[in-house]
């Protein structure tokens, strides 16, 4: 067992952390930006404060918080700065479904002594996992859109089993984690438009070898958690035997929800700073129109938070259900689930560009200005390959209450 460490923290007191680490990142931003990933000072911050270690198991060196907490941090890290909040959420979420998946001779080599784990990852598979005949596997390729590669210790990929004869097709989805050692981080990620500072960098593999009990037969997209996991009966904790499609919607509604929060708070300052034309003694802050505007935006912005945290607790019981026998973490619920937290980032997004940055006015959309950098961040999670389920989650969340099958809609075209 490994302690953490501070083995007394508790959620209420990271929650605190987080916030009063707002007003830095706010003023990282542009530095951020230009890095592509947010600074060294940010990333030693975050070690200090815990934030890695949320959701890692305590036999690790975690704290085994769970989901509320977790999208509670990430949306006030996203609140200070969008680009460090997706690469936060992006690198210490993957720890959950490692935690759930793989045996523990696996997990102890990949928490090491220490528990500092950080993982990058995606989604879409690349290359093919070719045995060496000497009990590991053979990785080449690369990985696109890695948030958080630059701070990661490992990555947490998809690829497919090599075919067993030449010329076949390959085999099935193949999860493994390779260490930090085996891969490198390509210096692609520029010319985006937000998140520019996420550093969502492509992991490349060349000739990688692991060991094969570094790999699962299973795909992120359907983990099989149904009666629970090996991670659930290792560390006596049903999350870690959820699946991984709705927890993924939640931490990017997480993030918009953060976002949408900063660009309210810009909107406040801005408004309150812009003097009248004809009665320069007052502000806009005065004005009916504004006050609607950013009391509207703060209500539904608190509505998408409200139900963040209620689906959260929702994966939270539908995991303990799963693990007591009482009713199994199905594709069903998970659909249920991956719609209500897509919907929470749905509002968020509408309220900031339909409203917030509609509104504050053209000089806002200069380059440097905060409001115009919440726009872009915004506009490019809604361009994420998670925001894009949104027609195929509703078409499987109808399907499901028609008792017609659902599973072979496909979430990712």
């Amino acid at each position: 067992m490994l302690a953490a460490p501070e083995p007394t923290l508790t959620e209420s007191e990271i929650i605190e952390r987080a916030v009063a680490l707002r007003p830095v990142l706010l003023e990282r931003q542009p530095e951020t930006e230009q890095l592509t990933h947010y600074p060294k000072d940010t990333h030693d911050d975050f070690l200090r404060a815990g934030f890695y270690r949320m959701l890692q198991p305590r036999r690790y060196g975690g704290y085994e918080f769970g989901l509320p907490a977790f999208y509670r941090v990430v949306t006030e890290i996203a609140r200070g700065c969008p680009s460090t909040g997706w690469a936060l959420s992006l690198t210490a979420a993957h720890v959950l479904q490692v935690a759930t998946l793989f045996d523990e001779k696996a997990q102890d080599e990949i928490f090491g002594a220490d528990g500092d784990f950080r993982a990058a990852s995606t989604v879409v598979p690349v290359g093919v996992a070719q045995p060496d005949g000497d009990g590991h596997v053979v990785l080449d390729g690369t990985w696109p859109y890695s948030s958080g590669a630059p701070y990661s210790t490992h990555y947490v990929g998809q690829t497919l089993r090599a075919p067993a004869t030449p010329g076949d097709p390959p085999g099935p989805p193949v999860l493994f984690v390779a260490p930090r050692a085996v891969w490198t981080v390509l210096d692609d990620w520029h010319g985006v438009l937000g998140l520019r500072g996420s550093g969502s960098n492509s992991i490349h593999m060349e000739q990688a070898r692991i060991p094969a009990y570094l790999t699962r037969e299973a795909f992120l997209l359907d983990l099989p958690v149904e009666g629970g996991s090996v991670g659930s009966k290792l560390h006596g904790n049903a999350m870690y035997a959820g699946r991984a499609p709705s927890f993924f919607h939640g931490e990017l509604a997480a993030i918009m929800i953060g976002t949408a929060y900063a660009a309210a708070d810009e909107y406040a300052r801005a408004v309150a700073a812009r003097p009248l034309a004809l009665e320069p003694d007052r502000t806009r802050a005065g004005l009916p129109d504004y006050q609607r505007h950013l009391g509207e935006a703060l209500g539904l912005i608190d509505m998408a938070e409200a139900a963040l945290r209620r689906t959260a607790q929702d994966w939270m019981e539908a995991c303990r259900r799963n693990v007591a026998g009482e009713a199994p973490f199905t594709a069903v619920e998970d659909n249920r689930l991956a719609l209500m937290f897509l919907n929470a980032g749905r509002t968020a997004w509408d309220v900031l560009q339909g409203t917030l940055f509609r509104t504050a006015g053209s000089r806002h959309a200069r380059d440097g200005e905060r409001m115009q950098r919440y726009f872009r961040d915004a506009a490019t999670y809604w361009s994420h390959v998670g925001a894009g389920m949104y027609e195929p989650l509703t078409r499987r969340v109808g399907c499901d209450r028609f008792g017609l099958p659902s599973d072979d809609i496909p979430l990712i075209p």
